[in-house]
């Protein structure tokens, strides 16, 4: 028996999964809240999007952009084993603060600029009743003990994990002539994981008597106890190469003893016929191996909790073109090379989930363990059209290089990579107000081999409006909002119930939904000069 594992841990989270690929996020401003495709834009925010764009920027001099967005998700994984007390685990998850901060800079042909946003994670993740992977091994304990008299259990479990990666960006921006502009930037990416929960007051209904689970175990324990203690005198006394009728016959033990020493085999499983070629050594080896699991699962049920953040440090370099061929049309490309990141775990608590045949623990976060989790890189391609000077026609396309990133082989189960299309549509009815609305679909590589109960990559549509409202020249105000709806995905897979050889086809379905409210003020310092 190599080891006890009574826990599984998906031991990922990919924060509030915004508009963006499975680990970046792309909705960077109020101006993208409401118009879902800003890749193009000749804006303040175009130092994320179009960083090459701010060459055409009306004026030289300061500009500032300020933005917030609120955002609230919904996760409801439901699954169909049978032992579960509960079918649907819900997750909330929540962003009050989702910052995007620009300033740009322009002098005649030269731009330069700075940004800081999240650009991963963003949000926290809370399961008041755990998750599915969470509860199938506490689920097992009672077809495992039903020949005991168990009959059912209950648990306390909670989970909490957040994830975020904040992004500081720097570009420098060239206008070649009336036509092209270019880009050179980099963004300095620190990120951050973190995790804490507990399992508490596992027990389990033995023939009516509610008992703590981790008593129950020990008592089983206990019943092989005198069994092991017997063999291991019986070795000590020299006598562990013979057989049970060997030490009766040559009276190192008597007929009662051998019957209990037997009895105690059988318990366990052992058939008759293999116990009567066993040596003494042989027995006291499956004593030795069942009084370790017991203790060892009662150990794993008692009390536990889990408090750990692991953090990263990357860089990203960056390139950007933008074509302004008319007053009319604008065409912007972007290319963000892959970021790596390296996680370093700091645990304060763990969750114990098994024990190796030596004692030593096995940990679900493992203290100063080390795991790759990069952000992909990422090309996008961006258009605006300007039919009438009121009208604006805005197209967008990301397309994220997942199946290239190191995701601690986690990439091998994607069968390609992410790709978003985005449009959207804006109208002046006035020189100081503009309407907005837009469409944003997304779609992942991700396979059923991918999906985890608390990390899951689903496709999803994307719509958003809001307004712009000029208070100044100077001044002008950004409202919007969108909701995300995702198709629901499902996992089939086989669950090996106790570490018991039967497996019972399980389906997992993953669902979720997200808001977003946003606010930005974008400040021109030299509007009217």
């Amino acid at each position: 028996m190599k080891r006890i594992i009574f826990l599984s841990a998906a031991v990922l989270i990919s924060g509030i999964a915004l508009a963006g690929g499975i680990v970046t996020n792309t909705n960077q401003s109020a101006m993208f809240t409401r118009l879902q495709a800003r890749d193009a834009t000749l804006g303040i925010d175009a130092v994320y999007f179009n960083p090459a764009g701010l060459s055409f920027l009306p004026n030289n001099g300061l500009y500032i952009s300020l933005n917030n967005q609120t955002l609230g998700q919904t996760r409801t994984i439901s699954s169909d084993y049978a032992n579960l007390n509960q079918s649907e685990f819900i997750g909330n998850v929540s962003a009050p603060f989702f910052p995007g901060l620009y300033v740009a800079y322009k002098m005649n042909k030269i731009s330069l600029s700075a940004g800081f946003n999240p650009i991963g994670g963003g949000g926290g993740g809370t399961y008041d009743d755990g998750l599915p992977s969470f509860e199938y091994s506490v689920a097992d304990l009672v077809p495992a003990l039903a020949s005991q008299g168990a009959t059912a259990y209950r648990s306390d479990v909670y989970f909490e994990g957040s994830s975020t990666y904040f992004g500081y960006q720097a570009n420098i921006s060239y206008k070649i002539n009336d036509m092209f502009s270019v880009a050179l930037g980099g963004r300095l990416v620190t990120a951050r994981d973190a995790y804490n929960g507990y399992l508490r007051d596992v027990e389990l209904n033995m023939g009516g008597t509610w008992m703590a689970a981790s008593d129950v175990f020990t008592g089983i324990a206990d019943q092989f106890r005198p069994g092991l203690t017997g063999t291991t005198a019986i070795v000590d006394g020299g006598g562990g190469g013979l057989t049970f009728t060997q030490a009766e016959a040559g009276m190192v033990i008597d007929a009662a003893t051998r019957a209990q020493l037997e009895g105690g085999l059988l318990a366990l499983g052992v058939p008759q016929s293999t116990i009567d070629g066993l040596t003494i050594t042989q027995a006291q080896a499956y004593y030795q191996g069942a009084v370790n699991q017991y203790d060892a699962t009662a150990v794993i049920l008692q009390d536990q909790e889990a408090d750990m953040e692991k953090t990263a440090m990357g860089f990203t370099p960056i390139i950007s073109v933008n074509i302004h061929p008319s007053d009319a049309l604008n065409i912007a490309i972007k290319y963000e090379h892959s970021t790596t990141l390296e996680f370093e775990n700091n645990t304060t608590s763990d969750f114990i989930t098994g024990l190796n045949d030596d004692g030593t623990q096995i940990t679900m976060f493992p203290d100063g363990e080390k795991s790759r989790y990069d952000i992909p890189a990422q090309l996008t391609l961006g258009a605006t059209y300007r039919p009438i000077d009121q009208l604006m026609l805005s197209g967008s396309v990301h397309y994220y290089f997942d199946e290239q990133a190191d995701w601690a082989g986690r990439e091998e189960t994607l069968d390609g990579n992410a790709i978003e299309l985005g449009i959207g549509v804006e109208y002046a009815l006035s020189d100081k107000l503009a309407l907005s609305a837009g469409y944003l679909f997304t779609k992942s590589g991700a396979t059923e081999a991918y999906q985890t109960d608390l990390s899951y990559s689903l496709p999803s549509s994307s719509i958003g409006g809001g307004f712009a409202y000029a208070i100044t020249p100077k001044l002008e105000i950004n409202l919007g909002g969108s909701y995300t709806i995702y198709q629901n995905g499902e996992k089939n897979f086989d669950h090996d119930v106790a570490g018991s050889g039967l497996l019972v086809p399980v389906m997992e379905t993953y669902d979720k939904d997200v808001w977003i409210v946003a606010i930005g003020v974008n400040i021109n310092l030299n509007a009217g000069k």
